[in-house]
């Protein structure tokens, strides 16, 4: 691995799994690609560069769970279905189960509309510790990424209250969960990444050649979406996991990622 040295002496150490990964005969394998990439993706959460981004995804995550709890909670409160007293607490009891349900499922579509409009700050920092010698990316512009999130953002909450059906099959639910949220949310936030660098041909085409994989990583990041914690630090893992996994893909020269 000729300039790991040098590599490594210029920017610091790498976190000891990360170095035993690089190590690791085949370690350029798809399937080992992704989860270096999202072993990275954790270790940028300690990164000075990455901390308002980290704060922001907090601040907005939190925001975000307790408004539409509070929202979706409300509705279903206000919501009158019986006149006989009894029956319509029971409903009412029942509603606020239902407000839990529907703040889970909505909530990766809604954080991630908002953080949506903050991957360039995170990618930087990523790039910044990864990837120097990197250009200045030319991003995308500010229309270009509101229509973005608003269409996959919009999809997700349609797709995922249609997949309340699958309620009625419990043993179902997870599978169309994960796959939904899977698909969507690594779609959503890897056109974020790559169109800051690259147009939406490429782009789209990237997306295809490597689609299995990136599926799988979406499959991460909706799993991420539902551990009660980390789910307000999963926009910031995505986001950085998806930029290792763009520049591993295009094989851009020259701009391996220390440790690679």
């Amino acid at each position: 691995m000729p300039g790991l040295a040098a590599q490594y002496s210029a920017g610091g150490v790498p976190p000891p799994t990360e170095f035993c990964l690089a190590r690791v005969p085949g370690a350029d394998k798809p399937g080992l690609v992704v989860i270096r990439a999202f072993i990275k993706a954790v270790g940028q959460l300690g990164d000075r560069a990455t901390r308002r981004a980290v704060w922001i995804s907090l601040g907005l995550s939190a925001g975000v769970l307790a408004g539409l709890w509070a929202a979706i909670g409300y509705m279903l409160a206000a919501t009158q279905v019986f006149q006989t007293g009894w029956l319509e607490m029971a409903v009412d009891l029942l509603g606020g189960a239902a407000a839990v349900v529907f703040t889970w499922l909505l909530f990766p579509a809604v954080v991630s509309a908002f953080i949506g409009l903050h991957v360039d700050g995170i990618a930087r920092a990523v790039e910044s510790r990864h990837y120097p010698g990197l250009p200045p990316a030319p991003g995308e512009s500010l229309a270009s990424s509101i229509l973005t999130v608003a269409r996959f953002s919009g999809l997700m909450v349609v797709l995922n209250l249609a997949a309340l059906v699958f309620l009625l099959v419990p043993p179902l639910f997870p599978f169309v969960f994960l796959a939904v949220n899977g698909y969507l949310l690594s779609r959503e936030y890897f056109e974020l990444v790559a169109h800051r660098r690259v147009g939406a041909e490429e782009a789209r085409a990237l997306r295809k050649a490597h689609r299995t994989h990136l599926f799988a990583s979406g499959v991460v990041i909706a799993l991420l979406f539902t551990v009660p914690g980390v789910n307000l630090l999963a926009p910031v893992v995505a986001t950085a996991a998806m930029v290792h996994l763009f520049e591993a893909w295009r094989g851009a020269p020259g701009q391996q990622s220390q440790g690679e």
